[in-house]
């Protein structure tokens, strides 16, 4: 299976950019914030809820940062606008990470205040190891200030535990996932149940801390794992959510969501879809092999 996943990935890299487009529609929302809404709209008429990103990372100048920012605040007021079920995520290279510290902060910190203005929530996705305690260093120095933000952490990272303990002792709402980016074995667990071994180990030191978790898997073997924590711990449905991406195992999400538990869907829209299309294939093959399935009807 590892190497038919890397397979359909180098297959899908060398086709024409609307060839791609067949592979990404269906995990992207579209290239406008009225698609984002369109498709938040559909998955709260069912009761699940989303968070809404805006494509695009790594900016170079403040001109393209600001516009990104001017581009999360119109995500919010559509959210407020249309009365849905949804927060925002967005990543910090996105708003001048790796530019500017002090730059990036201020321009959260204008995201957080319109946020709370409309009692919203911003996510502060973790991208790869570069910038990962300099993302943890932003969002706690926004927390001093904003009780409606809150981080990413990656189960594969070997420094993660390390980093959990940390933020636990302030409070910190999590996304947990697996982790997608490629990372040298030095610094992260390569084998699958090493991961997932980690990941619920890291999930249960959340979850006893009393911490909001949104669990973010697409695995059946960590869904059963966290279900059964839950029960075990009798942790209340008011201090977690799961999370999926768009798209992706629907069938897993449905049943999630029957069983009465909270599920949000990660929406991704934007003109840089045919980038974040590729750079997800290319570092979680997995999903390569959902998208094949589903194009040809094999599952």
């Amino acid at each position: 299976m590892k190497t038919l996943n890397h397979a359909i990935v180098n297959f899908v890299k060398v086709l024409p950019k609307p060839v791609v487009h067949v592979f990404a529609k269906r995990y992207i929302a579209g290239e406008k914030l009225e698609d984002a809404v369109r498709v938040t709209k559909e998955l709260n008429a069912k009761g699940i809820a989303t968070t809404i990103d805006v494509l695009g990372e790594a900016v170079t100048s403040k001109r393209e940062s600001e516009e990104a920012k001017k581009e999360c605040l119109a995500v919010l007021d559509a959210i407020n606008q249309n009365k849905l079920d949804a927060n925002l995520s967005l990543k910090p290279t996105q708003v001048g990470l790796m530019m500017d510290s002090k730059f990036c902060y201020d321009q959260v910190s204008e995201i957080l205040e319109r946020a709370k203005s409309y009692n919203n929530f911003v996510r502060i996705d973790m991208e790869d190891s570069p910038t990962t305690t300099l993302t943890f260093e932003l969002h706690n120095k926004l927390k001093e200030k904003y009780s409606n933000v809150g981080v990413v952490v990656q189960a594969y990272l070997k420094r993660t535990y390390d980093d959990v303990k940390r933020q636990n002792d302030l409070g910190t709402h999590y996304r947990l996932c697996k982790g997608i980016y490629v990372e040298p074995e030095e610094i992260a667990f390569k084998e699958r149940q090493q991961i997932r071994d980690n990941y619920l180990k890291l999930l249960e030191t959340m979850l006893k801390n009393g911490n909001y978790v949104g669990i973010a898997t697409h695995d059946d073997y960590l869904v059963d794992g966290a279900y059964e924590l839950i029960k075990r711990l009798n942790i209340p449905k008011n201090k977690f959510e799961f999370q999926m991406l768009y798209g992706v195992k629907e069938d897993l999400r449905d049943k999630i969501n029957a069983d009465g538990y909270k599920v949000r869907i990660y929406i991704p829209f934007g003109e840089h879809w045919y980038k974040y299309s590729i750079r997800r294939l290319q570092e979680n093959p997995q999903v390569a092999w959902y998208i094949t399935k589903s194009i040809f009807s094999l599952n």
